[in-house]
């Protein structure tokens, strides 16, 4: 992997992880159209680099990192749960379901699940509009519909955003739930791909890139997490919804 690979991983990155289009399923198709090998040590740094994405949500959300919002938090821990338990026992299976053909399809699924999900969704009739004021239940069927996310393709952020707007949450509540939710997921699936392949990784002499990388992810989630904040103010998830679909049959077309 090269300083070049590594700079456009950590943007695709820094701009698809708190976005319904599956940063996963973009990291994929750009490694396989770079002639980057999957080995354990790639996959390892892309792991990282989305670790270095999820920080800029403490930058973009520092109070909620206090101890006044421990009750804010017990929810968040309580929605990571499921693909906690799930990810842990199934770790191997899922990692053996990463192929293009598959990140394909989950993007046109996803992409028509969404327009579905747009087509009925009355946000007036959705009267949770801070993340505060999730209730256990909420929180817990947020944490189901994130299992689907071990799916490559499917999306962490859009699993979480559906199922926020299923059960409640208006746009931007079902967005920024999605954004923190994202934490613990990553700080976990990090720590254990660093503990799994710490030697690799420092024997790789990969560690500049890693560095660049981590660190153009970071700067270019901040930026992302704000404009797309700014994008459902006055606009739905529609044209995520298009995007999934066009982007999945392309994929499929070239395969």
């Amino acid at each position: 992997m090269t300083i070049y690979d590594s700079i456009i991983l950590g943007v695709i990155e820094g701009v698809t992880e708190f976005l319904p289009i599956s940063s996963t399923g973009h990291l994929i198709v750009a490694s396989e159209f770079l002639g980057i090998d999957q080995t354990h040590v790639n996959k390892a740094y892309e792991v990282i680099i989305q670790f270095a994405a999820i920080l800029a949500v403490i930058l973009n959300y520092p109070s909620k990192f206090t101890f006044s919002h421990f009750n804010l938090w017990t929810k968040v821990f309580i929605a990571f749960l499921p693909i906690a338990i799930i990810g842990f026992i199934f770790s191997e299976q899922v990692k053996a379901m990463f192929s293009i053909e598959i990140v394909a399809w989950m993007f046109i699924i996803g992409g028509i699940i969404f327009l579905i999900v747009e087509k009925f969704y009355d946000e007036s009739k959705h009267i949770t509009s801070d993340v505060e004021d999730i209730s256990y239940k909420q929180s817990l069927y947020i944490g189901l519909a994130q299992i689907f996310a071990l799916i490559p393709g499917t999306s962490r952020a859009g699993s979480s955003i559906i199922g926020a707007m299923l059960v409640g949450l208006n746009r931007k509540a079902s967005a920024e739930f999605s954004f923190l939710l994202a934490f613990p997921v990553m700080c976990a699936t990090t720590g254990y791909d660093i503990l799994k392949h710490h030697e690799e990784l420092l024997m790789s002499g990969n560690l500049i890139n890693l560095v660049i990388g981590f660190v153009v992810s970071f700067l270019i989630a901040f930026l992302a997490i704000k404009l797309f904040l700014k994008f459902l103010e006055n606009f739905t998830f529609i044209a995520f919804g298009i995007y999934r679909i066009i982007f999945g049959l392309l994929l499929l077309a070239f395969l």
